[in-house]
């Protein structure tokens, strides 16, 4: 009798991505050992000395609902650790149903050992990295982490205006992403370039703005207002970083825009998009711009759909 088929399941290219990263990631650590990092100890076990060693007196309670462990899983390692005499147990002064728990001396030692072999092995790991390498590799973790953590406190997200260096900062992102994700020619990472030189040139900061976005001092987007006559302002290169999203950035750019238009006397707002681009449609649509006109193209590469939009102030 042949084997049971494996049951397939829907394909997703984002899924299939984590999932493979997931299988790198725990290999390239050596989470899938036995004992880890050729300690006496398996992950989870060191993850309860890393706890203990940050905070005694934690209840074991509150180390399985900090870490997602079951509660008897959990007791096991709390015996175990006890009989090898890593830590001690006292009645919790406010709860007598639990017992706070504390390393002990040859715990400490024990965690001291783990953490000096983990800190040597990912400085070897990062030693093999040119500096911008690590710089890439720590931004791109943090930002895993606070897509996934619900938990994690909320970034500090800033406004402000341009300064020396932002105009170069836009016109490369602007052409590295939509070459990444519409595959879009060098000719519009050129026209960019046009938009921001024509904007420093003629700026008249009474009645113009560009603003950047930043997350953590990082710049993460942006947008400009610019003067297309007396009575009309005109919104152009808004961008969010693909990372920053979720954030309600373009949003906030958009309304910013806004804001500045009514305080300078503008009666209209209008922006040049394309139909493809509806994360952006939807933000304009979402603060009271109007569709008013379609115009087709071939531009960047690509038979396109241009749309103008408007908002009456």
């Amino acid at each position: 009798m042949p084997p049971p088929a494996i049951p397939e399941v829907e394909s997703d290219p984002a899924v299939a991505a984590i999932r493979r990263f997931n299988r790198f990631y725990t290999r390239k650590i050596g989470v899938l050992e036995q004992n880890l990092l050729h300690s006496p100890y398996s992950l989870t076990e060191a993850r309860v000395l890393f706890e203990l060693a940050q905070q005694d007196g934690m209840t074991a309670k509150e180390i399985g609902a900090k870490l997602g462990l079951d509660a008897g899983y959990l007791s096991r390692i709390v015996h175990a650790f006890t009989e090898k005499n890593l830590i001690t147990r006292k009645a919790s002064p406010t709860d007598k149903r639990q017992y706070s728990l504390a390393l002990t001396a040859k715990g400490r030692l024990a965690f001291g050992q783990l953490n000096r072999t983990s800190h040597n092995d990912v400085a070897g790991m990062l030693a093999a990295l040119p500096p911008s390498g690590k710089e890439r590799l720590v931004e791109a973790m943090s930002a895993i982490e606070h897509l996934l953590d619900d938990e994690a406190p909320h970034p500090k997200i800033t406004l402000r205006t341009h300064r020396p260096g932002d105009m170069g900062w836009i016109v490369q992102q602007h052409g590295a992403l939509y070459a990444r994700e519409y595959g879009w020619d060098i000719s519009f990472e050129g026209l960019c370039a046009e938009i921001a030189a024509e904007f420093l040139k003629n700026f008249d900061p009474t009645r113009e703005r560009c603003w950047i976005a930043e997350i953590e001092g990082k710049q993460v987007g942006s947008v400009f207002l610019v003067k297309k006559s007396d009575e009309v302002a005109k919104i152009r290169l808004l961008l969010i970083d693909p990372a920053a999203r979720g954030h309600g950035l373009g949003k906030r750019l958009v309304d910013e825009c806004i804001a500045f238009a009514r305080s300078c006397g503008y009666r209209k707002i209008t922006l040049w998009t394309q139909s493809i681009l509806l994360a952006a449609r939807g933000i304009y649509q979402s603060a009271g711009f109007v569709h008013v006109a379609t115009e087709p193209h071939r531009s960047f590469g690509h038979d396109l759909i241009g749309e103008t939009w408007e908002l009456t102030l």
